[in-house]
């Protein structure tokens, strides 16, 4: 084994458990989380292969899968990411914008693919400061706004209204609308 196969082993072995951990919590399928974990590690093993510099891997190894993840929920709810005006508390029927359309594209050029990785980073430590009460309001928000689910899944599965729940994502939605707007306007702005 030559030198530079033995590092990304050291990576791999390394980082594989915090990596699938962080895809876990934001993929509900185990299938598509061993898929993406994968699809993780195979960038790392081109990007070496292709001699591509990497300052910091752990934070390239989040990035990859952040965006993985991105892609694994646009392809599989592409008509859900449409009409950035909607309100973004929803309704009953689960009818909402997405935060995805609050984002650059990923085929918009290096900047635009910052812009939009610094804003899924706020995005992730505004999500951390909402409270964590089981079915409150950071998990109905990312059960409903990230993973796709509807609220009269999430009442049937919780036992609580769902206009109790479409509350919860709203006091959710206007705490991240706070936190995220003075960065967002800094980007789109320029």
């Amino acid at each position: 084994m030559n030198e530079q196969d033995r590092q990304i082993s050291e990576i791999v072995a390394g980082e594989r458990s915090r990596l699938r951990n962080f895809i876990r919590r934001r993929v509900p399928d185990p299938s598509d989380v061993e898929d993406i974990l994968q699809e993780v590690f195979y960038e790392l093993v081109e990007a070496n292969r292709l001699l591509m510099p990497i300052d910091h891997v752990t934070g390239w190894l989040f990035r990859v899968a952040r965006n993985r993840i991105t892609d694994l929920f646009r392809k599989k709810r592409p008509e859900a990411f449409s009409d950035a005006a909607h309100d973004m508390s929803g309704d009953e029927d689960g009818e909402v914008g997405r935060i995805e359309d609050l984002l650059p594209s990923l085929d918009a050029g290096p900047e635009a693919l910052y812009v939009r990785n610094v804003l899924l980073d706020e995005l992730e430590a505004a999500l951390d400061e909402l409270p964590d009460d089981p079915y409150g309001q950071r998990e109905i928000f990312v059960a409903h706004e990230l993973e796709g689910r509807s609220f009269k899944e999430l009442s049937a599965e919780s036992g609580v209204s769902v206009n109790t729940l479409l509350s919860r994502k709203r006091y959710a939605v206007l705490h991240l609308r706070e936190r995220l707007q003075s960065i967002y306007d800094e980007f789109m702005n320029k």
